[in-house]
Parts: structure tokens; C-alpha cells; sequence
């Protein structure tokens, strides 16, 4: 390993993508807190938090094109350097959404009708979760690359990818669930707030589905 590449990724080529997928993970914890400041309304607090989850973004980035400008082409890893790089695309894709989600809602100021607050709650806690387990796996590709992609290394990270497809799932169950709730009060609600709460719906079901993508990302790794 070169000076120059040691000076960039330390002793592993793999930390600075397991650091990516962690700053990733933290907009998507971010969103939380940021949704729990809009159902009391309290704006100043989204405001803060929405920031904080764009600083995150903004930092994920850089940490993103630093990987892709000092990954060499001729990185000698058990798998093609393109792959670990859409890895790395996929991953980002989990701090975009939080600072989607953040954005539409504070500039329009969303506020979620009192009787969806329970279950868009429970549904972004599924989302968080996906992330949860995505961040799992992802910190385990060191221990992937250490053992040559064989072994009980593999049972075990498919293991946790198969909970992460399971986890995916139950978002989209209760996604179905909240649109039909959604679709109930249709005629009590502002037919544009309507339209921007399944946009707002969509989106925080997209990070379940993204987190999802990072694990069949890893599976494709070891079936190389």
C-alpha cells in the first residue's frame, strides 16, 4: 500500500466508507429528532436540527468524493473497485432523503394531523431501524475482506442481511397501513397538504428502502 493511500484510508482501504455509512446513519437518527420538534411545533428546534442534518449531508459528501479520488484503480481487494464505489453511492442516497424529508417539511412548515402522529412515529422508528441494521452490516466488510468473502463471516453477514430485508418489509406493511389513514381523512385536509403528506409518507419509507439496497449492494459483493 502506497504512502499516499495509507495517508488517506489508515490502515483499512474500507473505514472511510464504514465512516460514510455511520454519518449517513446519523441524518437518518437526525430525522427523528427533527420530526418529534414538529409534531410539538416547536420550528425553532426543526429549524436547528434540519441544519445540523444538512451539515451532516454536506460532510458525507466530502467524505464521498475523498473516497472516490483516492481509491486507486489498482487497489488490490477481493472485489472490483466500481462496486465498492456504487456501495458508497447507495449509502449517500440515506443522507440525501433525511435532508429531503427535513427541508419539504420545514418549508412548508408540515405539521402531521394529531391522529397520524402515532403511526408516522412508529413508521419512521421502522425506517430507523433498516438504517440501524444496514449500519451493522456495512461495519462488517472489513471482517468480509480479512476472510476473503468465506466462511462463517458470510453466514453471518447474510444473517444480518436477511433481518434487514424482514425490517424493510414491515415499513412497507405499515406504509400501506398509514396511506389508507392518510386516504380516510383525505376530505378533512387541504388537498395540497394532502398531496405533500404522502410525498413526505413516500420519503421516510425511501430510507427503509435505500437501507435495504445497501445490504443487496453487500450481497453482491460476496457472490463475486
Amino acid at each position: 500500500m502506497s504512502s499516499s493511500l495509507s495517508a488517506l484510508f489508515g490502515r483499512s482501504p474500507i473505514r472511510p466508507i464504514q465512516e460514510h455509512m455511520a454519518i449517513a446513519h446519523h441524518c437518518v437518527e437526525l430525522l427523528g429528532k427533527f420530526l418529534e420538534a414538529s409534531f410539538l411545533k416547536d420550528w425553532d428546534a426543526a429549524f436547528a436540527l434540519q441544519q445540523e442534518i444538512r451539515n451532516q449531508e454536506n460532510l458525507a459528501d466530502d467524505l464521498k468524493s475523498n473516497v472516490r479520488t483516492g481509491l486507486p484503480k489498482s487497489l488490490f481487494l477481493p472485489v472490483p473497485r466500481t462496486d465498492l464505489l456504487e456501495l458508497l453511492s447507495t449509502q449517500d442516497k440515506l443522507a440525501n432523503r433525511a435532508k429531503d424529508v427535513a427541508g419539504l417539511m420545514l418549508g412548508r412548515r408540515m405539521e402531521i394531523p394529531e391522529s397520524l402522529v402515532a403511526e408516522v412515529r412508529e413508521y419512521y422508528n421502522e425506517s430507523f431501524l433498516a438504517s440501524k441494521q444496514a449500519l451493522k452490516v456495512i461495519n462488517e466488510l472489513d471482517e468480509l475482506l480479512e476472510t476473503g468473502f468465506r466462511g462463517k463471516e458470510v453466514e453471518l453477514v447474510e444473517g444480518l442481511i436477511n433481518e434487514l430485508d424482514e425490517l424493510e418489509h414491515q415499513t412497507d406493511v405499515s406504509q400501506v397501513k398509514l396511506r389508507a389513514k392518510l386516504f380516510a381523512l383525505e376530505q378533512s385536509l387541504p388537498p395540497v397538504d394532502v398531496m405533500f403528506l404522502y410525498k413526505i409518507i413516500d420519503q421516510i419509507g425511501d430510507l427503509a428502502d435505500i437501507s435495504e439496497s445497501v445490504g443487496a449492494r453487500l450481497l453482491l459483493l460476496i457472490a463475486r
